[in-house]
């Protein structure tokens, strides 16, 4: 397959199998140890078609800037919602997914009278909704918003990255690679990792039981060496 703007002839309209205004959802950052979850929805216009949609996942990174551009300026409505990593520890990854999900559909222009989500779990919407398994692979909407999702939390952990320098985050983008561990291990936890998932939280564990350790201490010393950098 070549190009980055190559697509798959499988993805479907959702228009052209539910009536009505159709918004297709997904989330970025689930699996990650640090930074939000975000969520985007989108409801496109068949008569100003995206060509080269496809799971975010299967696209180069200047692929998916280009589409986004083009799914902005061509989709009827798009919206995008956020979990902080406070409400990810506090109510869990699934439910802080969801809420991201609730937020992006109450950030879009028109009311979908549609929700087509990827994954098994929807949100509570105020319309129907349908949970499709790879549905960013299958229809155009999803697709569209997969990549409205990753770009726009890439675009945050870009930023965490200028902020925290040493952690690596413009690479990772907080998800738990070898580079990432060693980092959290070597400095510490910061108030943007997750302290509900495994790593962080076996990382707080030993840090408190190392003397004159507290849980953020190193991340504090961080703080302060990273102004040498």
């Amino acid at each position: 397959m070549s190009g980055a703007r190559s697509s798959r002839a499988s993805l479907q309209l959702g228009t052209d199998r539910h009536p009505g205004v159709v918004a297709g959802i997904d989330e970025a950052g689930r699996g990650p140890l640090a930074g939000p979850v975000v969520a985007a929805a989108v409801v496109l216009c068949p008569e100003r078609p995206v060509a080269g949609l496809d799971d975010s996942k299967r696209l180069s990174a200047s692929a998916r800037e280009a589409l986004a551009e083009e799914i902005r300026e061509k989709a009827a409505a798009y919206g995008l919602g956020r979990a902080c990593v406070a409400e990810i520890d506090r109510l869990n990854i699934l439910q802080a997914t969801l809420l991201a999900m609730t937020r992006a559909v109450a950030a879009l222009a028109v009311v979908p009278d549609v929700a087509l989500v990827d994954g098994k779990n929807c949100p509570a919407l105020g319309c129907r909704t349908h949970a499709i398994v790879k549905g960013d692979a299958t229809y155009q909407e999803i697709a569209a918003a997969s990549i409205l999702a990753k770009v726009a939390r890439d675009h945050e952990m870009m930023a965490l990255d200028a902020q925290f320098p040493l952690y690596g985050f413009a690479r990772h983008k907080g998800y738990p690679t070898k580079e990432h561990l060693l980092r959290l291990r070597a400095l510490g936890v910061l108030p943007i990792h997750r302290r509900s998932f495994g790593p962080v939280r076996a990382m707080l564990t030993h840090l408190e039981g190392e003397p004159g350790h507290e849980g953020g201490k190193r991340a504090d010393e961080y703080n302060q060496s990273r102004l040498f950098v």
